[in-house]
């Protein structure tokens, strides 16, 4: 069946993670698939496992959110309905209860590989840092319709409603600052908090498992830096990203010593 992920356990406490960069599906879904590949990359947040090359440890998707999506609690891990896909019909016919039954077993192996991973990090360096990379959609309305407003729409939304910031909060002031300075080909990227996410599943699950050890930022960037429509990124950009992603890691690490 394959694995859904990859992992790679690095010598650091810095965590990278795009747990929704896959496009695979197994091949017994793929023929229910009533979505098109266009349809569901557009959903998918692709390129977002060239930046968590940043990380120590590295937690890349390796399937596709329609098999499963590992930032959404197991019970609404499978999409079923049009309402749990935006709208979007995913299935031919209804999905095969051995089907789904086999997507979450994958969804399970998956939560428990991390928090083991995790937990040798908490024992090692007594705490942590989770950058949690996704991408999001801002041309909804069409690809010659116009974007999405800025003011609700920033290029990078910090999800952060998850973590303690009495605690935390040091620690992510200086992510968002550093990233906020960053000279990103020549101007300086729109970096917000909790304005159009504030954290799926995923960093939720990790601040309720590792509460004062973990600190888990999930981080959204708008999709600037690639035609969502199309599925073309322009490499210069995207390259970018990762250079201003690298930049924030040594206060971060700064910031975490002082804890």
């Amino acid at each position: 069946m394959g694995s859904v992920w990859q992992l790679t356990v690095g010598h650091g406490p810095l965590v990278a993670t795009a747990i929704h960069d896959g496009h695979a599906t197994r091949e017994e879904i793929e023929k229910l698939f009533v979505l098109s590949h266009a349809d569901r990359l557009r959903e998918e947040d692709p390129f977002t496992g060239q930046w968590a090359t940043i990380g120590d440890t590295q937690i890349i998707g390796l399937r596709s959110r329609f098999e499963v999506d590992l930032n959404r609690p197991r019970e609404k891990a499978v999409y079923l309905m049009p309402e749990d896909a935006w709208g979007l019909k995913v299935w031919k016919t209804p999905l095969p209860l051995a089907l789904m039954s086999q997507s979450l077993a994958q969804y399970d192996a998956f939560y428990a590989s991390v928090k083991q991973t995790l937990t040798t990090l908490k024992n090692r360096f007594g705490r942590f840092v989770v950058f949690d990379l996704h991408s999001y959609n801002h041309r909804r309305s069409g690809p010659d319709g116009p974007p999405a407003n800025p003011e609700q729409n920033p290029e990078v939304n910090v999800g952060t409603h998850i973590i303690d910031r009495t605690f935390w909060g040091p620690l992510v002031d200086r992510f968002m600052g550093d990233l906020r300075a960053y000279d990103f080909l020549g101007r300086y990227l729109d970096v917000r908090e909790n304005v159009k996410f504030q954290g799926g599943h995923f960093p939720r699950w990790i601040q309720q498992n590792f509460p004062q050890s973990g600190c888990a930022i999930a981080i959204e960037f708008k999709k600037f830096f690639m035609d969502e429509w199309t599925g073309q990124p322009d490499p210069i950009q995207v390259a970018a990203i990762r250079q201003a992603l690298q930049s924030t890691i040594p206060g971060v690490l700064e910031e975490l010593k002082k804890l």
